[in-house]
């Protein structure tokens, strides 16, 4: 019995100073274990933007490490998809607010508190919201502006800038006849083209998309397309086709992000030396569009508050302003918007008007349209209309109505 009872008090001691060890080794892994996972989504050339901001935050929260991870923007969806079904989603992730909000319908992101949100653009904040509660942070945007090219309005002699979709219709015939060129590309059937057009006049329901209203805007377009005024290519050609027409000095004008100035600059010397721009076109409530990137927490994260804390440092004064200088996006940050860089420019500096006017334009920003379901089979469903109006006669409001009932069916 000595024996054995030897044996047991040293194999009771080994055993304590064995979970001794495990624990003692275990303990400071824990803060490694700390570690907030972030993807962006097509970010990956901006190492040097991204790992300074990175050191800087992991400095100012010992607590936490930062573990971050570039997606192909083709990709996002999907994977934040398979990761949030999954049990291990990453902590913070960069997605668009149309996919965002989607997920924050069906339960499953981390709704935040929105007065953590109070320093950020309130039109914006307003949009990332679904039953009046914040599902994202916002994180940049984008607000294009229009080009025009200088040397073709004054052949065709066109001295007003045209600041509405219809004065710019107005004035197609004109252009074709003085200069050959076409008015403008609008690119009708590519991704939500056609809706933000029709949103600025706040047509964005079934009910809204069988007016008198709406039926005249189509029958514009329809007239410009079988009038050969805009390109043939305007039902099925996307934003890069239009970008080349125009560098080729085939439009007069073009409604595009800021950022494609440079593009310009480099790949047609010549019409960039004619270019100018103004603001976006708008409809008949005098608002503008925008596009928006934000960032979102899984409601399986498992770092949820570290990852909050990260994303809002990503999207401080400083830090906005310097993405922004690397990339021409837009900060979504007021003070970040206040700074010089956003209100003033050169005259003679087509890029920095650019810049200034599409800041600018966050201040009056039209409320964006949101699908409770199916928003890409909408989608289509509307560029289908389109193209059928513009390439077949008939009545507008018919094929209107019928698209309407599809809308319905589909929400």
């Amino acid at each position: 019995m000595d024996k054995n009872f030897k044996l047991t008090v040293i194999i009771s001691l080994v055993c304590i100073v064995a979970v001794s060890i495990v624990y003692l080794w275990a303990k400071p892994q824990e803060k490694n274990n700390n570690e907030v996972v972030f993807w962006s989504l097509q970010m990956g050339t901006f190492d040097g933007y991204m790992k300074p901001l990175i050191a800087e935050f992991e400095k100012q929260n010992p607590d936490i490490k930062i573990k971050w991870i570039d997606v192909p923007y083709s990709e996002g969806e999907k994977r934040t998809l398979a990761s949030i079904l999954s049990s291990t989603p990453p902590d913070l992730v960069n997605l668009t607010p149309d996919f965002s909000s989607v997920l924050a319908q069906k339960q499953a992101l981390e709704y935040i508190d929105c007065k953590k949100l109070n320093s950020y653009n309130k039109q914006i904040v307003q949009s990332l919201m679904v039953d009046d509660k914040c599902y994202a942070v916002p994180f940049y945007a984008t607000s294009s502006v229009t080009f025009y090219n200088k040397q073709l309005l004054q052949k065709a002699g066109v001295k007003k800038i045209p600041a509405t979709y219809n004065q710019l219709n107005e004035i197609a015939p004109l252009i074709k006849s003085k200069t050959g060129a076409f008015v403008t590309m609008p690119t009708l059937t590519e991704n939500d083209t056609l809706l933000k057009i029709l949103n600025k006049s706040d047509i964005n329901t079934p009910e809204t998309f069988v007016t008198d209203k709406s039926v005249q805007i189509f029958n514009g377009y329809r007239k410009l397309y079988q009038n050969d005024l805009i390109p043939k290519e305007s039902v099925t050609q996307n934003h890069q086709e239009a970008l080349e027409k125009y560098m080729s000095g085939q439009l007069a004008f073009i409604q595009s992000g800021a950022n494609f100035l440079n593009i310009v600059k480099e790949n047609a010397p010549q019409v960039f030396k004619y270019t100018d721009v103004s603001s976006q076109l708008v409809g008949d409530n005098g608002k503008y569009d925008v596009s928006i990137m934000n960032l979102i927490i899984p409601a399986r994260a498992k770092h949820k508050d570290g990852a909050l804390r990260f994303a809002l440092f990503l999207t401080n004064k400083q830090n906005q302003i310097e993405l922004a200088k690397l990339t021409t996006v837009l900060p979504v940050n007021n003070e970040a918007l206040k700074d010089e860089y956003f209100n003033t420019f050169d005259k003679n500096d087509v890029i920095s008007k650019a810049r200034v006017l599409s800041s600018k334009q966050l201040s009056n920003l039209q409320k964006q349209v949101k699908f409770k379901n199916n928003h890409k089979e909408i989608l289509t469903l509307l560029n289908t209309t389109v193209q059928q109006i513009l390439l077949e006669n008939g009545s507008i409001k018919e094929k209107l109505e019928t698209a309407a009932d599809n809308w319905k069916r589909l929400e």
